[in-house]
């Protein structure tokens, strides 16, 4: 392990911890860069030429790149690609309910969770709110990291089918919070949370609540070769791309390329959303920095055929207990670096130039990788690769991190492939290949 790898850990655990939602993941980001000297741009207002380093948010999405002082106006860009959303349990609007003098809370499965991960946890919530305030309506974020709710399993007593049947688990009636005692009259959940952001019941309108598990993240292993950690998909591709756009702070000014991380939201779910990888986000936010610096239209076309995109979304390392679930030619280890991901039927966007472009940054940066594909009888996931390659026209490749129990509310992967990826994405952002 190189000599910066243990204190990389450190951090990506603090950052995990940190960003139990995609709010809190956005805020993550951006508190970061701002101490390293990025300002907002704001959609609603004019982009100036100045250079420098920028963010712009829409929604739990965020984009933030670097804007060298002399380039050219068709110049490329070098984006780093990945998504601040896990799946999770989100509160419904109207969620209380009771059932033999217990306080239950209605959830909504977001994304494909493992649900059996979720049971007998202790289970924080964290979001956003809107209130009515005095000037209009207030956004404001919240994180109650404590224990709070839990879905308790049925007791193998009254489930002896269980070893037999497998676990069988109903989104609707059985994967139900249980919250407190009580009647479970309606508004309970509003007033607790209310009382516990120390605002009226009656200005808040409206709430994006989700659960997340209190274990914190940790190195784990007889030689700390593991990590385990919740939201490893896709936060661990967040930070990577984070902290090699902090490296390439320095250079900032004499970089050949603009170099962008691009962190949406919604990706769990379709990417179809404002915020997400299928919206005009990342086209509009490339297009303004091209006319901030004095482009035009054909200037823009130019700097996309020039510009590369690296879509980090985790990857299946191979599973010891289960091996026929794999491509036996294609076997992914842990700490083995990073996963370039490939399919025939484009669900990943990575083509042959952008498969040797991203192999030569891995070389650049003296990191080892590894080439994955799905077993030809199974069906593969897809990622905001192929999203931005069609909808921006830029080269992409699409790579993640080797790791197991993926959509579990706990995962684990190699503890050193993070650091690893940020080497690599540092190649890549520094314009170096």
């Amino acid at each position: 392990m190189k000599s910066h790898y243990p204190q990389e850990m450190k951090d990506l655990a603090a950052f995990i911890d940190a960003a139990p939602s995609p709010s809190h993941a956005c805020q993550g980001v951006v508190g970061r860069l701002s101490k390293l000297g990025f300002a907002a741009r704001p959609e609603s207002e004019q982009w100036d030429n100045q250079p420098g380093r920028y963010y712009c948010l829409r929604g739990d999405s965020v984009l933030a790149w670097i804007a060298p002082g002399k380039l050219p106006k068709g110049a490329g860009f070098r984006l780093i690609g990945a998504h601040t959303d896990s799946p999770n349990l989100r509160i419904k609007p109207q969620p209380d309910r009771a059932r033999f003098g217990i306080h239950q809370l209605g959830v909504e499965i977001y994304g494909g969770a493992l649900l059996n991960s979720w049971l007998d946890r202790d289970l924080g919530v964290s979001g956003k709110v809107w209130i009515e305030g005095k000037n209009g309506l207030e956004e404001k974020m919240f994180l109650l990291d404590k224990p709070i709710m839990r879905v308790p399993q049925l007791a193998i007593h009254l489930h002896r089918e269980l070893h037999t049947d497998g676990l069988k688990l109903n989104k609707q009636t059985q994967m139900v919070p249980i919250f407190g005692m009580g009647s479970g009259k309606a508004g309970a959940w509003r007033e607790f949370l209310a009382n516990e952001m120390q605002i009226n019941p009656g200005k808040l309108m409206h709430w994006d609540a989700m659960l997340h598990d209190l274990t914190p993240s940790t190195v784990a292993g007889p030689g700390d070769e593991f990590f385990f950690a919740p939201r490893l998909d896709n936060l661990c591709s967040v930070w990577a791309g984070l902290r090699a756009l902090e490296r390439v702070c320095e250079p900032g000014d004499d970089l050949p390329v603009t170099p962008m991380l691009t962190c949406f939201d919604h990706e769990e779910v379709g990417s179809a959303s404002r915020a997400g990888a299928q919206g005009s986000f990342l086209k509009d936010v490339v297009e303004r920095i091209v006319i901030s610096r004095g482009g035009e239209g054909s200037d823009f076309h130019q700097a996309i055929s020039q510009s590369f995109c690296v879509s980090s979304d985790m990857a299946h390392a191979t599973h010891p207990n289960y091996p026929e679930k794999h491509d036996p030619e294609h076997s992914v280890l842990i700490n083995a670096g990073p996963v370039i991901k490939l399919n025939a039927n484009q669900r990943y966007a990575s083509e042959g130039m952008s498969v040797a472009w991203f192999e030569m940054a891995c070389r650049k940066a003296e990191v080892p990788y590894q080439k994955w594909t799905m077993r030809s009888d199974l069906a593969c996931g897809s990622t905001i690769g192929p999203i931005t390659a069609s909808g921006l026209g830029v080269t992409t490749v699409d790579v993640g991190g080797p790791q197991l129990s993926m959509h579990s509310a706990r995962e684990m992967c190699g503890s050193q492939d993070p650091p690893a990826m940020v080497d690599a994405f540092e190649a890549v952002l520094s314009g170096s290949v």
